[in-house]
């Protein structure tokens, strides 16, 4: 693995709690990886300890198989060979891009500097714009050309702290899928750092769900949304509720008894079920079927138009919510009520 990081504590001054809180992950070399969660729960402070910019209390990281923080080891983050590219993006106003890509190659010879730029404004896009200054830049023209400055310097890794959270919506996702691009063709290993699942689901090889410091789960976005490890992760990833259900039958096939009626699911031989009688199911937005013939009704008391589908939310007869996201086509009513069922492909259940 090319970044490992062991049993990681970080932890600030006056603080009780730790910022970073045993935290254990590896990233294969020219992969991406992304971390995700809620405000605050300590992302941003494992970016920071893996550039060297905070102290560990414990644990290590190591980089391209060099402990760079450890017990009696901490290299200085300029010695890291680490690009970082931040939100603000950062670039020096009074240099045209040329000259802002430049800034990091100054030991390079000038011919050399020259070449790296042009490969540099090539890679993203931006071939045509080196004196150019940032002021006569778009946001996202603007964020390519930090991105292309963080990256000229060829850094083993490079670091990335919510840098389209100052874009719209629609900028970010193109964003988003065109950094993928650069990166596998400048053959670059990254760590994300996003509050945005959209965002996380399109970069990242693999994913890092944090909550409260600790590192819930690390895994590709298939297994955070069909195999959550928590119920944090669960509930965080996608839209969905947990409504009560009871195991009732545990042989090849799980079935569950629930306020919509049974759900079953087909099982390996060698899956161990470790829920017994009452529990908890996960039922996801895409986990509800609108069907005018079905005998189970749920009353909308919320929609919300996303374009091809309506974002409903739902209530039961027996007072249970439901999240189902439904054709456009089907615009009916808040008040209204309509036939639902499930239908699970993957049931996510937990202890009640």
């Amino acid at each position: 693995m090319f970044l490992n990081i062991n049993d990681l504590q970080v932890q600030y001054p006056g603080r009780e709690a730790a910022a970073v809180n045993r935290v254990s992950l590896s990233l294969e070399a020219g992969s991406m990886g992304v971390l995700i969660g809620p405000s605050g729960c300590g992302k941003t402070t494992l970016l920071r300890a893996v550039a060297g910019l905070e102290k560990p209390r414990r644990g290590s990281i190591e980089i391209d198989g060099q402990t760079v923080s450890g017990p009696g080891i901490h290299i200085a983050p300029e010695f890291r060979r680490i690009g970082m590219v931040f939100q603000d993006y950062a670039l020096f106003p009074h240099l045209n891009l040329a000259d802002n890509i430049t800034f990091g190659l100054h030991r390079w010879p000038a011919n050399k500097q020259r070449a790296r730029v042009k490969e540099m404004l090539e890679l993203v896009g931006l071939e045509k714009s080196g004196q150019r200054f940032a002021h006569e830049l778009s946001g996202g023209q603007q964020q390519r050309v930090a991105l292309a400055r963080a990256l000229a310097p060829g850094p083993q890794l490079l670091l990335l702290d919510e840098p389209f959270s100052n874009l719209d919506v629609d900028l970010r996702e193109r964003l988003a899928h065109e950094l993928r691009v650069i990166l596998q063709q400048a053959k670059t290993t990254a760590l994300f750092v996003t509050h945005d699942q959209l965002e996380a689901f399109a970069l990242g090889d693999v994913i890092g769900v944090m909550h409260q410091g600790c590192l819930l789960q690390w895994a590709d976005a298939y297994k955070l949304y069909h195999r959550p490890a928590t119920r944090f992760v669960a509930e965080f990833i996608g839209h969905g509720v947990f409504a009560p259900a009871t195991l009732i039958q545990q042989a090849d096939t799980l079935v569950l008894q629930t306020p919509l009626g049974e759900i079953r699911e087909k099982l390996n031989p060698n899956t161990p079920i470790p829920i017994t009688g009452e529990c908890d199911v996960l039922l996801r937005a895409d986990d509800i079927v609108h069907d005018d013939a079905s005998l189970v009704k749920a009353q909308i008391i919320r929609k919300a138009f996303r374009g091809s589908e309506f974002l409903y939310t739902l209530n039961l007869a027996s007072g249970h919510t439901l999240l189902a996201h439904v054709p456009s086509h089907h615009d009916h009513d808040i008040g209204e009520w309509i036939g639902i069922r499930a239908e699970v492909d993957h049931v996510v259940m937990f202890s009640r």
